[in-house]
């Protein structure tokens, strides 16, 4: 199970200009049995600089803390519901803190709900963030068979009704994407390794690109102190001059640091309570 240090991809949520994958969103969209996990790994995402946001793995360890399985029963229990929700608001709150630092996300979904994640792009592309989804296909055959090997398997019917949902909104996403969308085959027979290949090399070198948003362009340079050409003549550039400088201007850096550590300390053991 994942310790709360691995959910959150590294051992603290820093924020800053210098932070790979700035201001880039990939959207994961695939109905059940699609592989999303497998094709995030095969993408190396995470180590491009992307944070994952998914509320399973807080999920799963709070079912397991309580002894329940991942069963259709126990996650439909009032104990299970509860379980979830507490997953989500976590995650909602690491959500919000990766945001305030313009990191690179991850956001994992089915991609059922096109109106959903409609809004999630509009937000993001108000905050100046550059958006692509990776979206992991399977013909219908590959959902039922894989979703009938799972822990948590869902019954037929429902597989194929989030099947039909989500395949109705290829054509929606790829006008919402443009040309930032692609497409994995991942059903069983299809050259996995070729079209996960050719997925990294798109998001490798969308991702390195610098923010071509106006919007990101100013908040990167808002957070880059500016030096003072007096200070620079005196030769008092040194990083507790600028400190105190700030400070002065009510920007206190030591306080930031101790107030995002104190949070991130906080978060971690809501998450082991979970």
């Amino acid at each position: 199970m994942k310790t709360f240090d691995q959910f959150v991809n590294q051992p603290e949520l820093t924020e800053g200009v210098n932070d790979p994958a700035i201001f880039k969103a990939v959207f994961l969209a695939g109905g059940p049995g699609s592989g999303k996990s497998f094709v995030v790994g095969k993408t190396a995402l995470q180590s491009l600089g992307f944070k994952l946001i998914n509320s399973d793995n807080a999920f799963e360890k709070g079912l397991e803390r309580v002894g329940l399985s991942a069963s259709p029963e126990d996650i439909a229990s009032v104990k299970g519901q509860k379980i979830r929700g507490t997953a989500k608001a976590l995650t909602g709150k690491l959500l919000a803190r990766a945001l305030e630092g313009r990191m690179g996300l991850v956001i994992d979904g089915t991609g059922k709900d096109y109106a959903k994640i409609k809004g999630q792009v509009d937000d993001l592309r108000k905050l100046g963030y550059a958006v692509h989804m990776i979206f992991v296909n399977t013909d219908k055959e590959t959902a039922l068979d894989r979703n009938s090997k799972r822990s948590r398997s869902v019954p037929d019917k429902l597989v194929t009704q989030m099947w039909d949902d989500v395949q109705k909104n290829i054509g929606k996403f790829q006008g919402l994407f443009r040309n930032r969308m692609t497409i994995v085959d991942n059903s069983d027979g299809a050259d996995i390794e070729r079209s996960t290949l050719q997925a990294y090399k798109d998001i490798m070198t969308w991702a390195k690109k610098p923010p071509e948003n106006a919007v990101a362009a100013r908040w990167i340079k808002s957070q880059k102190p500016q030096k003072n050409k007096e200070e620079v003549s005196e030769g008092k550039t040194g990083a507790s001059r600028l400190k105190s400088r700030l400070k002065k201007k009510g920007v206190d850096l030591d306080k930031r640091a101790k107030d995002r550590k104190a949070e991130y300390d906080r978060l971690k053991k809501q998450y082991e309570k979970v």
